[in-house]
């Protein structure tokens, strides 16, 4: 099933009948969203955007009147690539190698670009292409989780949730240079995934209740 952004204003592609310079301004505002929101995640305020456009703050809000309008749009490509990855890997005669080979497209994506997994994780009760992802998400990497323990390559005790430890643990890992970023997820997934064959070590501890809404959720604090 295709992501179903064409009808939305959140939509990465303009509306029809857009005169050339609003097709030109939309296309400036969404690259310039995207190569800001790749360095510095998706708290860049919407008039710094605009700047890096070379637009008005008014042109940028008659095309996405608001923040979450913008990311869903700046990262729809990304989006429909993360749930086709899923797709693929529930068509795998193999579930354990289409498990690997969709973590390690996750985790290189996040490594590549600080702004997509924000966007993809985040809540944005304005943008429900992005929720409705990733409800489609959870649901296609619960099915591959237990298709891989089904076939005896994934230890029994291993819980979705850990896929929400990973992701956190490599959102840790990333670093201001690229290159320091994608070494260190590399390695944090190559250890992930040297736990997940079965195993005859004492069962892990129980899992934490943790779904991937809870990856950027402010941390509780006591105190």
């Amino acid at each position: 099933m295709p992501v179903q952004l064409s009808r939305n204003p959140s939509s990465g592609a303009p509306a029809p009948g857009q005169r050339a310079d609003a097709r030109h301004n939309r296309a400036r505002l969404l690259q310039a969203a995207r190569e800001a929101y790749a360095l510095d995640g998706t708290d860049v305020p919407s008039s710094a955007i605009a700047r890096r456009a070379g637009v008005g703050a008014a042109t940028l809000y008659r095309h996405f009147p608001t923040r979450g309008s913008l990311i869903a749009a700046a990262f729809s490509e990304q989006l429909s690539q993360c749930v086709a990855a899923l797709d693929e890997a529930l068509q795998d005669d193999d579930p354990w190698h289409g498990l690997r080979t969709v973590l390690t497209k996750v985790c290189m994506m996040q490594a590549q670009d600080r702004g997509f997994s924000a966007a993809f994780l985040s809540q944005f009760p304005d943008a429900p292409d992005i929720h409705h992802e990733r409800a489609r998400a959870e649901a296609s990497l619960a099915r591959l989780v237990q298709r891989a323990k089904d076939t005896g390559q994934l230890r029994k005790d291993f819980d979705v949730s850990d896929v929400t430890l990973l992701l956190l643990a490599n959102n840790g890992v990333l670093r201001d240079s690229p290159a320091a970023s994608m070494a260190a997820s590399r390695r944090l997934l190559a250890y992930f995934l040297q736990s997940c064959p079965p195993t005859d070590e004492a069962p892990l501890p129980q899992p934490a209740p943790l779904r991937l809404d809870d990856l950027y959720k402010p941390p509780h604090r006591t105190g």
